[in-house]
């Protein structure tokens, strides 16, 4: 049982999900999901974990969404960080995403105002208000400057 997230989280959740909601629908890319959307990334025993924000592509729907948990992870699994996060809890998270086949996971960082990507290859950046928040293999053409994920 979790404790439900505050206000500031809940802004920048939207700030994010509604650009790439936008972008994805618009190109017919695939699917974005919500906070509490289960994702089962393993078996025996059973995990299921709920990003945030997620992105699945188009050809992983395929001919719609599930009842249920989505059988595997999102390719982008956004997280976005409470007070009460420790770093080795979030660093876990990440790992798990990225082990079980996503393809992206982004750490959003209210606090210091940044963005952390986590590519599968290994690569990553930290994104601060300056920069802009790109996903060009993934999400060809999706671009939000990281300040517009901040702002009111």
């Amino acid at each position: 049982m979790m404790s439900p997230s505050g206000s500031e989280h809940g802004s920048v959740v939207i700030n994010i999900a509604t650009p790439l909601a936008t972008f994805v629908k618009r190109h017919r890319l695939g699917c974005v999901f919500g906070a509490e959307t289960g994702f089962q990334i393993a078996r025996d025993p059973d995990t299921v974990r709920a990003p945030d924000v997620a992105f699945v592509r188009a050809e992983r729907v395929g001919g719609g969404v599930p009842k249920g948990f989505f059988p595997g992870p999102p390719d982008l699994a956004v997280e976005v960080l409470s007070p009460s996060d420790r770093a080795s809890e979030v660093f876990s998270k990440v790992q798990d995403w990225l082990g079980a086949g996503c393809r992206g996971v982004w750490v959003v960082d209210p606090d210091a105002r940044s963005i952390t990507t986590y590519r599968a290859d290994g690569k990553g950046a930290v994104l601060r208000e300056a920069d802009v928040l790109a996903c060009g293999d993934l999400l060809p053409g999706f671009s939000l400057p990281v300040a517009d994920v901040f702002s009111i």
